[in-house]
């Protein structure tokens, strides 16, 4: 739960917490033109060939990850989370290339996406959630 009073990290954890939120909330809830959560699991499994169970551990990390880091609830965690998923999408888009395929040009999406990312799960990892989280307002209450 520690972290610092850190603008930059609270800046940087509610953007990748909106950002990811509208992904998950197309695969669970089937907001923003998503496909909900019994689709979006069907399409993990016989599309993407990962085990029901493990599809839908990505859907809740995707979900409930963003909600944590948007509110900075053991940011840490969601941030590991997110971390783990998108090391293993960045690595289905290795074929694509790195840039994102913004002309349709292209069969698939480059890995750009992924690296930012990546690096911004890094960031939260090594800061946590900042000056404006849950776990700065519990370590105020309860310090250690």
């Amino acid at each position: 739960l520690k972290t610092t009073k850190n603008w930059g990290a609270t800046a940087l954890r509610i953007a990748l917490g909106i950002v990811l939120f509208s992904h998950g909330a197309q695969s669970m809830l089937g907001w923003f033109g998503g496909f909900g959560l019994k689709a979006t699991l069907e399409f993990l499994s016989q599309n993407m060939g990962l085990p029901v169970f493990i599809g839908f551990v990505v859907i809740c990390i995707q979900f409930f990850g963003s909600l944590m880091l948007i509110t900075g609830t053991l940011t840490r965690i969601a941030a590991l989370g997110v971390f783990g998923i998108f090391v293993g999408m960045a690595t289905y888009h290795f074929d694509y290339g790195f840039h994102m395929n913004w002309s349709g040009a292209k069969a698939g999406e480059g890995f750009e996406y992924h690296v930012l990312i990546l690096a911004m799960c890094l960031t939260l990892i090594i800061s946590g959630g900042g000056a404006l989280s849950v776990d700065n307002k519990i370590l105020k209450s309860n310090p250690i």
